[in-house]
């Protein structure tokens, strides 16, 4: 099964570089995903460019051919997300918007990090976006609250219970990819 992380947030000197970099080393710790990462900053989708709507997959730029690659490849998700004004990044938002077809039927797990509420209500509003997808967003997830004490040299230093939620999580997560194949097919 291919697992894709998507580091969400776009801005210059962002957390979500390295909270996705932990994640992923727990990904591949727990051993039963083949991983790929997919940066939103790098891959710098224009907003919504395509002229016809993406459920008729009659793409004409390189970008969303990419992104439809990338998301069709992939059999679950993880959003390494920060909370933006209560709610996910505009950059996710449109990563969702530019293809359809290619998350459906897929499962996704939530990274979530911010200040007090540990990025929980953009993972609530996420949810809710997703499942316009034919999405299914996993209850177990990792929350990161007050994230800035956990940065050392732009390194983030999970703890105990950040550890523990990551391979409950990723099982989840399997769980569901493997379930959803019939349906993909």
């Amino acid at each position: 099964m291919k697992l894709t992380v998507i580091v969400a947030s776009v801005r210059d000197g962002r957390a979500g570089e390295a909270i996705a970099g932990w994640f992923v080393e727990r990904a591949k710790q727990h051993g039963k995903f083949d991983i790929a990462v997919a940066d939103l900053k790098a891959l710098n989708l224009p907003i919504m460019n395509e002229p016809q709507h993406p459920r008729l997959k009659k793409y004409v730029h390189d970008s969303t051919r990419q992104w439809s690659e990338i998301v069709g490849s992939s059999d679950a998700f993880v959003f390494v997300t920060p909370e933006y004004n209560y709610t996910v990044p505009p950059a996710l938002v449109n990563a969702l918007d530019t293809v359809y077809h290619e998350w459906t039927y897929k499962p996704v797990a939530f990274v979530s990090y911010g200040g007090v509420s540990g990025g929980m209500r953009a993972v609530q509003t996420g949810k809710l976006m997703v499942t316009g997808f034919k999405m299914m967003p996993m209850v177990e997830a990792v929350n990161i609250p007050f994230f800035s004490q956990l940065m050392e040299n732009g390194v983030f230093k999970s703890n105990e219970t950040h550890d523990k939620a990551a391979p409950v999580m990723l099982d989840e997560l399997l769980r569901w990819a493997e379930a959803l194949k019939a349906l993909r097919a």
